[in-house]
């Protein structure tokens, strides 16, 4: 990657809200001319968020105990071993999926982790003990007959699901609402949320099926092929439309003002979930039904994750521009860390001169930079943007410094 001068000083675009600091002399220079910087004093960030979410996993991890306890004594070792190992195939095609989803601005993993918990334990634990209570009521009211089942599954099961996974959602939004920072980051914790739930519940699917016929025949198989490999990503559409909504929330909305969003983002979810499961009591050809209906609905959410990434890369473009107005990056520097062409260049450079991990360093406390000025910009001050801000500033000169060395050190004079 060859970093070339450029003019960091030109006249910045007028904007209603404050312009970066601008970068201290020595850090322009360096910036300019590619030499190392100084490097000032790393600010301190707060570690209450951490110590909430090791709290949190914590107590997820004993709920998850609890189910796996639930779902051993309920399917036996031999059905619930067989069904979970099917269980890890749509898991693995979800995880795969959003790890793609996920590569411009990954969030942290700790997060993650809670997001998994909370859709493979708390919301399962939620949905079977509330459920219960209501397919009893449902029971009752319909006198056991087939309406009982047909609202247990198209309105009970939809609605208390959604509800169930949408609320880990909000608590991701109010406890880490920094790392909340636009619909992309709301459709990645619902997938993990939506994921983790899927497995628990697939391993039910599949070792409730084994036990019925009393082990692996053709409708073990028919079911494996219909929720593992042609609907893996049912639940994560389902819960995304929450997701999504709260992602959208995080630009503007408050804390109180984002469980109104909630509500509008569950509608959507729990209408998808209730087409899907009211779709096998009408339809005699599933699979003419997945071709004719599910699947362009899957199409038409992948070309809105594809706008999505877009809008996050012309996000990152604008407001590192900003920085490099006042001297904190080399103008070429922008297209190599906001966009994917230039990334991949960028990291096939460092590659070579075997600074690859500090190219990936650099360029994700880069896009986090430019995802914390936009909660600069968009009034979000008050959830620690000014110390990530610092920090970050901080951790990006430091790169730079090890990424020129690298340059001086190796690449061809001209």
């Amino acid at each position: 990657m060859t970093l070339s001068d450029s003019d960091l000083h030109g006249a910045a675009t007028q904007k209603p809200y404050a312009a970066p600091l601008q970068a201290p002399l020595d850090v322009r220079q360096a910036a300019d001319v590619v030499t190392g910087p100084a490097i000032t004093r790393p600010v301190r960030r707060s570690g209450g968020l951490t110590a909430v979410g090791i709290v949190g996993i914590s107590v997820l991890s004993l709920v998850a105990l609890g189910i796996l306890a639930y779902l051993v004594a309920g399917l036996g070792p031999v059905a619930f071993a067989i069904g979970g190992i099917m269980a890890l195939v749509p898991l693995a095609i979800v995880f795969l999926g959003v790890h793609w989803i996920d590569r411009w601005e990954p969030e942290p993993r700790g997060i993650l982790v809670f997001a998994f918990l909370w859709g493979a334990a708390a919301s399962v634990a939620v949905a079977l003990i509330v459920g219960a209570q209501l397919e009893g009521v449902l029971a009752a009211l319909t006198g056991g007959t087939g309406l009982g089942e047909f609202l247990d599954s198209v309105v009970q099961a939809p609605v208390v699901e959604e509800g169930a996974k949408g609320l880990g959602l909000l608590l991701i939004f109010w406890f880490a609402r920094k790392h909340f920072d636009g619909p992309i980051d709301g459709l990645v914790y619902a997938a993990w949320v939506a994921g983790g739930f899927a497995f628990t519940e697939n391993i039910l699917y599949f070792g409730v099926q084994l036990l019925t016929v009393g082990g692996v025949d053709g409708s073990v198989a028919e079911i494996f092929l219909a929720r593992g490999i042609m609907s893996p990503f049912a639940h994560v559409m389902f819960t995304a439309c929450t997701g999504i909504a709260l992602g959208f929330a995080a630009r503007r909305a408050s804390a109180l003002g984002a469980a109104g969003v909630f509500l509008v983002g569950l509608v959507p979810a729990i209408l998808l979930h209730a087409f899907w499961n009211g779709s096998l009591y009408f339809v005699s050809d599933f699979y003419g039904y997945y071709a004719i209906v599910q699947f362009p609905l899957f199409a038409m959410a992948v070309v809105l994750v594809l706008f999505l990434r877009r809008q996050e890369a012309s996000l990152t473009h604008d407001r590192l521009s900003e920085y490099a107005a006042v001297g904190w990056f080399n103008r070429d520097e922008i297209n190599a860390l906001a966009t994917g062409a230039g990334r991949r260049r960028a990291q096939a450079w460092a590659n070579r001169r075997g600074v690859g991990k500090v190219m990936r360093r650099y360029t994700h406390d880069a896009t986090r930079l430019a995802f914390t000025r936009q909660r600069l910009v968009t009034g979000r001050a008050s959830i620690g943007a000014e110390a990530d801000e610092a920090a970050l500033l901080t951790a990006i000169v430091a790169s730079r410094a090890t990424l020129s060395a690298a340059a001086r050190g190796t690449e061809t004079p001209r």
